[in-house]
């Protein structure tokens, strides 16, 4: 495609353009920073776990008290549950030990309960099972000083008890990335009212608020702008004063009722890229006075999928994220297009008996098909697909992770 940017390029270029947004920390209790970004380094203070510690139940012993083939007795000093301290192991006795309990100073092994035989206030070793044999030793996890969790970070459930196990009760972590989302076009009309002749319900502005919501955004109250070039200086101005990031949906290319483009340049500065896409239109992208602008084409699913291989990188860049792309997994291909594309394609899919379903009706205006969709398939320009030929596929869980 002639003077079009390929997505990489594009994406690139995307990306070189953007800092993480100066938007500032704010610390909440560990149970409220689930899915938000991680602030700074979270470093341990302490070790994980703390002290040697039983790997199951058995006695403790130390392995020159004990003969290597079994047979050995000794008495039972001390029993130890675990969140107890235990005294120090007398030499020549064994201690009566739990998972999790803290190993006594002087003990090295752990044997496991069925390798033994109680008799009475002493116990025989039948099998010994090799010196510091079932001892978590202390640090093994985590030690103090590592870097427990990385700034950038989206946090997760298993993030959360990570932190709680340093003993963390609250973190620092990002304030959220206020978005404005503007959905330009005088067609465009809310859902519940009735469609006048030529109208069409605006599904833009709840996808673009919905898919920001699941990035960790805080989306401002969607906005439809009127087809003039005052109504979209002044929803462009308003937008930029209030938001990290301006979104807009349609009105960027160079018919006579798309009045983005003017308006951005005229506010500030744009570029405006073809990009060797399918679904998908320009690209454009800039700042309105010194607000990020990130401009979407019009279709429903030309920006969602847009949204999903550009909006979506550049909006972690600006909420500080150590990773900025999904990651494709080659799947084979459950069906056949003997039609070489001359833009790379970005088909719905799911995954149907470890095979590439698409939908069949590929359009950018059937927005069905990325409800259906449990992924996007990348077919490179040029490209002939045949059944069972591995293709890219990105899960929409990866891509709006």
């Amino acid at each position: 495609m002639s003077g079009a940017l390929s997505v990489t390029e594009a994406r690139e270029r995307l990306l070189a353009g953007l800092a993480r947004a100066d938007t500032g920390s704010e610390r909440l209790p560990l149970e409220e920073t689930l899915d938000r970004i991680l602030a700074h380094d979270l470093v341990a203070p302490v070790s994980v776990p703390a002290w040697d510690n039983s790997a199951m139940d058995g006695y403790a012993v130390r392995a020159a008290d004990v003969a290597a083939d079994g047979g050995t007795e000794l008495a039972v000093s001390q029993r130890i549950p675990a969140g107890v301290g235990p005294v120090p192991l007398r030499s020549g006795t064994a201690a009566r030990i739990f998972t999790g309990a803290p190993v006594p100073e002087g003990a090295d092994t752990v044997i496991m309960q069925e390798d033994c035989t109680e008799t009475g206030d002493s116990v025989r070793i039948d099998r010994f099972p090799g010196a510091g044999a079932n001892i978590r030793a202390a640090g093994e996890d985590i030690r103090a000083g590592d870097v427990v969790i990385p700034a950038g970070r989206r946090l997760r459930p298993q993030d959360l008890g990570l932190a709680a196990s340093v003993g963390a009760d609250a973190l620092d972590v990002g304030r959220r990335l206020r978005v404005a989302v503007l959905a330009t076009g005088d067609e465009l009309v809310p859902p519940g009212q009735p469609l006048p002749p030529g109208g069409i319900y605006n599904s833009n502005a709840p996808l673009a608020a919905a898919l920001l919501r699941r990035l960790g955004c805080e989306p401002l109250p969607p906005e439809r702008v009127a087809d003039t070039p005052e109504a979209t200086r002044e929803a462009l101005t308003r937008a930029a004063a209030a938001a990290d990031l301006v979104l807009t949906s349609g009105g960027v290319s160079v018919g006579d009722e798309d009045h983005v483009k003017a308006a951005v340049e005229a506010l500030g500065r744009l570029d405006l890229w073809k990009v060797a896409m399918k679904p998908g239109k320009p690209l454009a992208i800039g700042r309105v006075a010194e607000t990020p602008f990130l401009g979407l084409p019009g279709n429903p699913v030309s920006l969602f999928a847009t949204f999903l291989l550009f909006a979506a990188p550049a909006i972690r860049r600006m909420q500080g994220r150590d990773t900025l792309l999904a990651t494709p997994v080659p799947v084979p291909a459950g069906f056949e297009r003997d039609r070489p594309g001359k833009r790379d394609e970005f088909l719905r899919v799911r995954v149907e008996n470890g095979r590439l379903a698409a939908y069949p009706s590929q359009g950018s205006g059937v927005l069905s098909s990325a409800a259906w969709a449990h992924g996007l398939a990348h077919v490179p320009a040029g490209t002939r697909v045949a059944a069972g030929m591995p293709l890219d596929y990105y899960a929409m869980d990866s891509l709006l992770a």
